[in-house]
């Protein structure tokens, strides 16, 4: 494998990542507008695009260590170490994808971060708004037919006080 290969698995990764973020955004319009029947369906698609980058990024580990190799860098290096290793107009093309990159998982993770704050919201919504419309249990019946735990209404409806 060569730099060019290389090159285009981290364009592919790139792209990949991209598609995650729409993605993440979708999801993120889907619960804002409450229109949650869709959320099973963007998590499918965002597990799709997640193993096409677990694919990804283990063909992309065989293109670096075989680079890596023919530069003289240890096992497993860092795309920034490629970088500084790689001969031009190589150095200055991993340099760029690996900003491009960097950037798009911080922007996904802090999408991501969002979301889950805005589910566990919702969901911590919808346990009080529960909470708050319980209706009181009838409680349990006595022998004689009273409602036990509840003397004052049992004294009442027997009209002795």
């Amino acid at each position: 494998m060569d730099h060019q290969h290389l090159s285009t698995l981290l364009w592919r990764e790139h792209e990949l990542l991209d598609l995650l973020l729409f993605k993440a955004e979708e999801k993120q319009y889907l619960i804002l507008t409450g229109k949650t029947r869709w959320l099973p369906r963007i998590a499918h698609e965002i597990e799709v695009v997640l193993d096409q980058l677990r694919g990804l990024e283990i063909e992309r580990a065989a293109a670096t260590e075989q680079i890596a190799g023919r530069l003289g860098l240890d096992a497993n290096p860092s795309l920034r170490q490629l970088a500084d290793a790689a001969p031009e107009p190589w150095a200055d093309l991993y340099t760029k994808h690996h900003e491009a990159l960097l950037t798009l998982v911080t922007e996904l993770r802090s999408l991501s971060d969002a979301n889950r704050e805005l589910v566990e919201g919702g969901l911590a919504a919808i346990g009080d708004a529960l909470l708050a419309a319980r209706v009181p249990s009838a409680g349990t019946y006595t022998h004689s037919g009273r409602q036990a735990g509840n003397a004052y209404r049992a004294v009442t409806l027997d009209g002795a006080m």
